[in-house]
């Protein structure tokens, strides 16, 4: 049976060898005969899955034995906004948000309750289309919070806040997807499901130097420095997206690492927007300068042919392309382990109509 062109924003497809790997580890993990999921988390057999999923996050971030802790929590990123300002937030403290879309106003929302926000700027002007760019840092903030790639929006952003005050991230969407100096963030986050493994675990890299500084009580389970201390295992973690997020990305090092699929991850995308730029049927959502390579948002310039267009992507055996619904038209996620065959399916479909 073909296994479909997966376009799924998330959770996102995933390198065909991982999934083998990991259905043979549900029957048998390790030579064990027993199941992965069935182990005790504090098994020297899934230790070591912990630890080398934590060591390779940091050693292809580049940012391995510069200070900063890997930890893999659960809650999504959903949780993690609430969490950024409870470990970094002091009290009585100033944040500054960037607001380029769903993500970023959910996480405003949370860090209202621990302080005072200051929205340094937005696009919600123009339903997020593109990423805001002249903005002024107020000097009494602790930190300023970006979200890197907005998944519904289609929008990406190429060049990040320059500041002394703390830089925090929601990679969510587009983390391991390009090279960048990571070592400018001191507080990165990203749910796996949308570039790492399955749904179910978080991954959070943050620089040691800069907790234990708010004057409030944490909460245990809200607490990175407890975390890192019980080397994620604080509760028991997710076991099975921890094993697969160590396999994606033992996966990306044997590709190259980022570096190297950060060139496979351009040719797909100038491949798909090269064919909405030039094929009149199609346009663009996101300003062309500010537009993501990992989720490719596009509309139809002429709604007759919407019928014809989703009969010949179905037919071709592509899922997941529908719009979210405050977009609409289509969304093509292509993360990493999308390959350029798949892109090459849609713009067949997209020359047929």
């Amino acid at each position: 049976m073909m296994k479909k062109h997966n376009f799924s924003a998330g959770p996102c497809i995933l390198p065909q060898e991982v999934l083998q790997k990991a259905s043979e580890a549900i029957v048998n993990f390790n030579g064990l005969d027993l199941s992965l999921i069935e182990i005790s988390h504090r098994s020297a057999d899934f230790v070591a899955v912990m630890e080398k999923a934590k060591d390779l996050a940091l050693e292809l971030l580049d940012l391995k034995d510069k200070g900063y802790s890997a930890l893999f929590l659960q809650g999504g990123a959903s949780l993690e906004f609430l969490m950024v300002p409870y470990n970094v937030l002091p009290i009585g403290g100033k944040s500054a948000y960037i607001n380029t879309g769903t993500w970023s106003s959910k996480a405003i929302k949370e860090a209202k309750l621990l302080g005072e926000v200051v929205e340094i700027a937005s696009s919600k002007d123009s339903n997020f289309n593109y990423i805001p760019k002249d903005y002024n840092i107020p000097d009494d903030v602790t930190y300023v919070h970006c979200t890197s790639n907005n998944t519904i929006f289609g929008t990406q952003m190429k060049e990040f806040p320059i500041t002394d005050k703390l830089l925090v991230c929601d990679m969510s969407s587009d983390i391991f997807s390009r090279k960048l100096d990571f070592s400018q963030f001191d507080l990165i986050y990203a749910g796996a499901q949308k570039n790492m493994g399955p749904a179910g675990t978080t991954l959070v890299i943050v620089k040691d130097s800069i907790l234990g500084k708010t004057g409030r009580q944490i909460p245990s389970m809200l607490d990175y420095q407890i975390h890192i201390d019980k080397e994620s295992m604080y509760n028991t973690p997710a076991v099975f997206p921890v094993y697969v997020s160590m396999l994606t990305l033992e996966w990306l090092k044997n590709l190259g690492g980022v570096e190297a699929v950060e060139k496979l991850n351009d040719a797909k995308a100038n491949l798909l927007y090269n064919e909405i730029d030039s094929n009149p049927l199609f346009k663009g959502v996101a300003k062309k300068e500010d537009r993501s390579n990992m989720n490719v948002t596009f509309v139809l310039t002429d709604d007759s042919k919407k019928q014809r267009f989703d009969e010949l992507w179905k037919a071709a055996g592509i899922s997941g392309i529908n719009g979210h619904r405050s977009v609409g038209g289509y969304r093509a996620s292509i993360y990493n382990a999308m390959p350029i065959e798949s892109i090459q399916v849609l713009v067949d479909a997209m020359q047929a109509i």
